[in-house]
């Protein structure tokens, strides 16, 4: 087409704009269905104790996988089926106590209409989601849930634009309806996503991250504090934790302190780890989430802390082992 002169270029942010003024118009129709069928639609997948089986051809079958997805992610088990494989074998996936819901704009699917008569036969619940009460999947469902829009964003009418976002939303309204009414928590979230960042937080307990045994920095209350400086340098985490054989916690010694006794005028070649060591410190136990510990450690403005059961001492965490851990 070669290069247009800047006055006759289109203006594709009036076009963008457009798409979304319409969008807009169709979702605010979305609200007068939900109604009575959406209610019921909600109430038998509350009470199915099988799976929700989504399925749509085209556009709307990618609809459906993401609304498979959510449905699954948020407390209600779910899987996509693809209309045309469960013509030939996949059909054998669905269970008479599983929930079928159907997405088809126009509801005359020829792949969606073939596959009614054998869910009928095998008395499977069927969700119709259509712009179309009257049509064929309409008539046959056992609630029918309307997702019609006054027009579609493309300007020929064709391509399936405000639709399929009409079709989504409901998608997401049931989802989070059923989300609510099952009482499912941020935590339940995290369990099916635990490869997230909100599993991480959620899920991470201090005892999956805290260093242990021989990488404990640690020295006896006898020692130097030019040993106590040697085993904090050898360990790496800016602190040593002063204990008994037993691994009783005494004290602690850190940078920070060491910056302090400086200041002091303290001889490091002469005094003993006991004179200069905080007695007690800091400590988190192992089960403690490892959010709360990086909240704690933010707090305190410090980036180690000990991790101990009472004064047993189990290990040690770094501000560094959240980082790599993916908690920050």
């Amino acid at each position: 087409m070669g290069n247009v002169e800047p006055e006759e270029r289109f203006d594709f942010q009036s076009a963008g704009k457009a798409v979304l003024k319409s969008e807009r118009e169709g979702l605010e129709q979305l609200d007068q269905y939900i109604n009575d069928d959406f209610t019921r639609a909600c109430e038998k997948m509350f009470a199915c104790v099988g799976k929700i089986v989504v399925m749509g051809m085209g556009k709307s079958g990618h609809v459906g996988r993401k609304m498979a997805a959510t449905f699954a992610s948020t407390g209600t088990p779910a899987f996509f089926v693809h209309p045309g494989e469960a013509s030939h074998g996949d059909l054998g996936m669905v269970s008479k106590q599983d929930i079928v819901i159907l997405i088809s704009n126009s509801g005359e699917s020829h792949e969606i209409l073939a596959l009614i008569p054998v869910l009928k036969r095998l008395a499977i619940t069927m969700i119709c989601l259509t712009a179309n009460p009257d049509s064929s999947m309409g008539k046959a469902a056992d609630v029918h849930i309307c997702v019609r829009v006054p027009q579609e964003a493309c300007p020929l009418g064709l391509a399936p634009t405000t639709s399929t976002t009409a079709a989504m939303v409901m998608g997401d309204a049931l989802a989070v309806a059923l989300l609510q009414a099952r009482g499912f928590t941020a935590e339940d979230f995290a369990l099916s996503h635990p490869g997230g960042a909100l599993g991480r937080k959620l899920l991470l307990r201090v005892s999956d991250i805290m260093h242990s045994g021989g990488e404990i920095p640690h020295v006896s209350r006898d020692a130097s504090l030019r040993d106590a400086l040697l085993e904090i340098t050898r360990k790496n985490m800016g602190m040593t934790v002063i204990c008994d054989d037993l691994m009783k916690i005494q004290g602690i010694f850190t940078d920070g302190d060491l910056r302090r006794i400086f200041d002091m005028g303290v001889n490091i070649n002469e005094a003993s780890i006991a004179d200069v060591m905080t007695t007690g410190g800091i400590r988190v136990r192992p089960t403690l989430l490892a959010v709360d510990a990086l909240n704690l450690m933010q707090d305190r403005h410090i980036t180690c802390v000990m991790v101990a059961d009472g004064d047993q001492l189990l290990g040690v965490v770094h501000m560094h082992d959240m980082l790599r851990a993916g908690v920050v």
